[in-house]
């Protein structure tokens, strides 16, 4: 099984200035959606990526059709299990750990609520446990949603210190986890005691992240791609919901971009970030629906919406300006962007190397970042 890699052989950009090369970096939930992403982007920075989750979902996820598994070191595993996660930590001794393992769905959580509170709440005390009594770790990125916060439906986005809540079990469920992080560190990893623990905690919470390699059920894009290759109608759900749409490398850099500010200064940056992206992305689901038909060339949509439908919010919005702010972080593609992005990847995976097809994207996304900034 592989074990790091080298950003720069394939002309890349390294927006990081080598900080990841040789750096010991544990994924949770490599294998997912976002997971796969910043495994790929880690390894071909030169990290030395160790990933702990659950099977892919499908054989055509992002993970598999990537062929992750023979370049990162590739554990299969439980975030319920304490014994076998504290196992990982204690081999493999990792100095930055990036949490994304989590029942990510919200009809699945009112279908599977226990099990939603088990993996979100519970496998991210594990987490923290293993964080606590590792002797290595130094940096630990806590990835949420942004759906996280009481959502009120108010026309501003959300600020990191507005309150926590949630109305479905999934939404709720990581409200507690965000708490429960603040718990730990106010009680464990307290940044007032940093020379004494050396540790450094923060949460993420991205929009509605969209990219190749996601086949999740009850999620939009995965729907739409699945019913153009079949040459049926998307059902929507919810078609004037409103969302922060955003490609899955925009809130992927801005967690990279934190984690290494939280290596060199402990205490300034362990705090909970939102990483969404600018006003012209936050349009309706209807909207996106009718950007991928005209991306893909073909295509239909129907209205499904229900009175009897499990309730999900019809406005939710970020404010960033703390990241843009204090991490000079800015999304770097429109809405349309990242579906051009999104779409190119679910017509090409099968015809061309997704490993090359996902590393082509991201180079392309950094020389985007590096042109804008100059």
């Amino acid at each position: 099984m592989g074990y790091g890699g080298a950003f720069m052989d394939r002309g890349g950009v390294d927006l990081f200035n080598s900080f990841y090369k040789d750096k010991r970096v544990l994924i949770t939930g490599h294998t997912g959606f976002k997971g796969s992403w910043i495994s790929i982007w880690l390894q071909n920075l030169g990290a030395k990526v160790i990933g702990y989750g659950l099977d892919p979902y499908r054989s055509d996820d992002n993970f598999v059709v990537s062929g992750l598994k023979n370049r990162v070191i590739d554990i299969r595993g439980d975030i319920r299990d304490y014994k076998k996660l504290l196992e990982v930590f204690n081999i493999y001794k990792p100095e930055i750990v990036f949490h994304l393992a989590a029942q990510a769905l919200v009809k699945e959580s009112y279908e599977n609520p226990k099990e939603t509170y088990e993996t979100n709440v519970m496998g991210t005390l594990n987490v923290l446990e293993c964080i606590k009594n590792s002797a290595t770790v130094k940096v630990s990125i806590m990835v949420t949603t942004d759906k996280c916060y009481k959502n009120i439906e108010q026309i501003w986005g959300y600020r990191e210190n507005d309150p926590m809540g949630g109305y479905d079990p999934y939404s709720s469920s990581k409200g507690c986890a965000e708490i429960l992080i603040d718990s730990y560190r106010n009680s464990f990893i307290n940044p007032k005691d940093y020379k004494s623990h050396g540790k450094s905690i923060a949460t993420v919470r991205a929009g509605n992240v969209i990219g190749g390699g996601d086949w999740s059920r009850n999620r939009i894009i995965p729907d739409c791609i699945r019913a153009l290759k079949e040459n049926k109608d998307i059902e929507i759900r919810n078609p004037n919901a409103i969302r922060p749409w955003q490609h899955v490398l925009e809130p992927l850099s801005g967690y990279l971009l934190l984690a290494s500010k939280m290596y060199e200064d402990g205490v300034s940056y362990c705090s909970g970030w939102n990483f969404g992206p600018n006003s012209d992305s936050i349009v309706s689901v209807g909207n996106i629906v009718e950007a991928i038909i005209k991306e893909w060339g073909y295509g239909k949509c129907i209205d499904i919406s229900s009175v009897n439908s499990p309730h999900e919010a019809n406005l939710l919005t970020l404010d960033c300006t703390k990241a843009k702010t204090y991490l000079q972080w800015f999304p770097k593609l429109n809405v349309q962007e990242a579906i051009k992005f999104t779409v190119d990847w679910y017509k090409d995976f099968m015809d061309k190397d997704a490993y090359d097809l996902c590393i082509n994207q991201i180079k392309n996304y950094c020389k985007k970042t590096v042109k804008e900034v100059i």
